[in-house]
């Protein structure tokens, strides 16, 4: 078998000590650990957070990246989701805020609406098909945050706002997503710097058979 020139001379090149240590690698039938995905900063544009996809009777949660227009399905391990400093403003006066905190104080939101220099944040169920869950609907669990303050998920219903989780008040909090569903909402985060959301699925098959996926950190990075 003809052996590239190329390869020979890297073969002879390799240190003595390379070349045991990797046959003993082989001989015990160790595999080699892949190099870590970079990690992929979104900062602006469109993303379901939570993408939620039901296959060969498993629950999945990835990331659905559609900031360039195209959509990506991500790990969630390798994207840190950026809140930029143009999201911060203040708690209104409306008790109805008080989740957030005192009027006044600072707070750092991803807008329900589109905002072309923010994240334009959701979540979907686009890869859940009609028919298989009862109730067609899947439950979307916020099992846990880490960070410096507290976080919170809500719609503005009429005007009023309409909380989805909050970790200030304790969690788990969880919504009925529907099958195909896509939804976006507000993102509130009470302070500047790194938090971890922890979210799951679960849903119960027309036989009665519960299915639940794997909790799955999301990362954000505010300020």
């Amino acid at each position: 078998m003809y052996t590239p020139i190329k390869e020979v001379v890297m073969l002879r090149s390799t240190p003595r000590a390379v070349l045991l240590a990797g046959a003993v690698i082989a001989s015990l039938g160790l595999a080699v650990a892949p190099a870590q995905a970079a990690t992929v900063t979104l900062s602006e544009g469109h993303v379901d957070v939570v993408d939620i996809g039901y296959e060969d009777g498993t629950l999945e949660l990835a990331l659905a990246d559609g900031t360039t227009g195209t959509e990506v399905e991500r790990d969630p391990a390798d994207v840190l989701l950026h809140v930029k400093p143009e999201a911060e403003t203040t708690v209104p006066g409306n008790s109805a805020y008080a989740f957030l905190g005192s009027p006044g104080d600072a707070v750092w939101i991803l807008p329900q609406s589109l905002n072309a220099d923010l994240l334009y944040a959701g979540w979907s169920a686009h890869e859940v098909d009609a028919g298989a869950f009862q109730g067609d609907s899947v439950q979307l669990r916020l099992t846990a945050v880490s960070g410096p303050a507290d976080v919170s998920v809500y719609d503005i219903v009429d005007g009023t706002p309409e909380r989805r989780f909050d970790s200030g008040d304790g969690l788990p909090d969880s919504v009925n997503v529907t099958a195909g569903e896509h939804h976006h909402t507000n993102w509130a985060f009470e302070a500047e710097g790194d938090y971890t959301l922890t979210f799951e699925a679960a849903g119960t098959l027309l036989d009665g058979t519960a299915v639940n996926s794997a909790a799955v950190d999301y990362h954000f990075t505010v300020g």
